[in-house]
């Protein structure tokens, strides 16, 4: 008697979730302690503040670069060069918020902390419950579009009341958006390891972003 050793079409959707699940996570912690060397490197050299033009342009062309070679082992290079490239845009941050307050590493240590917890607190709740978010996607890119834009008028314009609602805006999107990225994984939305490490770590980003900013304003101690 033969036995059948095939795997079912179910069977093999739940490994190849698994498999994406894992090299996503992997890889997200990598390129999330290679962001915080980078972001050290410049806190360390004091590197100065990179200005919004720069960052943008180094922002979505190494986005760019990597999502058109998400497919090769060219995307791994550019998922550390656009990971390291924001953490060194984020080293300034820090070092201001060193020098500008007395307990500024209490709030960075405050605000990574709050980030770790909602990120992990979101992820746990979408792997466990196997919840369906992707009917979040359409409003949540809406609503990153409209953050964004309002973002780029605080910046130009000086305002310091938008800045503040804006973090608040992001730290809302972007535990919509962990949320939502996580589903997407889980239900075969997202297949794409790379790819699906780059909307995570964007998301984690601006969530400590945000996090520290309004930490900053209302338990900043000059």
């Amino acid at each position: 008697m033969r036995l059948n050793t095939a795997i079912s079409r179910p069977e093999a959707d739940i490994l190849s979730t698994n498999k994406v699940l894992r090299n996503t996570y992997l890889l997200l912690s990598m390129t999330l302690i290679f962001s915080a060397m980078t972001a050290g490197a410049a806190m360390l050299f004091n590197l100065p503040h990179f200005s919004p033009i720069i960052t943008l342009v180094g922002y979505f062309g190494l986005l760019f670069l990597t999502t058109k070679f998400s497919n090769s082992g060219l995307g791994l290079v550019f998922v550390f060069a656009l990971t390291g490239f924001m953490g060194l845009t984020l080293g300034p941050v820090l070092t201001m918020y060193v020098k500008a307050f007395s307990n500024g590493h209490e709030l960075i240590m405050t605000a990574l902390g709050g980030t770790g917890v909602i990120f992990l607190g979101l992820s746990g709740y979408a792997l466990t419950t196997r919840k369906d978010f992707s009917f979040m996607g359409g409003f949540l890119m809406v609503g990153v579009l409209v953050a964004f834009l309002a973002g780029l008028a605080s910046i130009f314009f000086t305002m310091p009341a938008l800045s503040l609602a804006v973090s608040a805006m992001f730290i809302l999107l972007m535990s919509g958006m962990i949320l939502f990225q996580t589903s997407e994984i889980i239900h075969g939305g997202e297949t794409n390891y790379i790819l699906a490490t780059i909307s995570l770590y964007v998301s984690i980003y601006n969530l400590f972003l945000s996090l520290l900013q309004l930490l900053g304003v209302f338990s900043g101690e000059d």
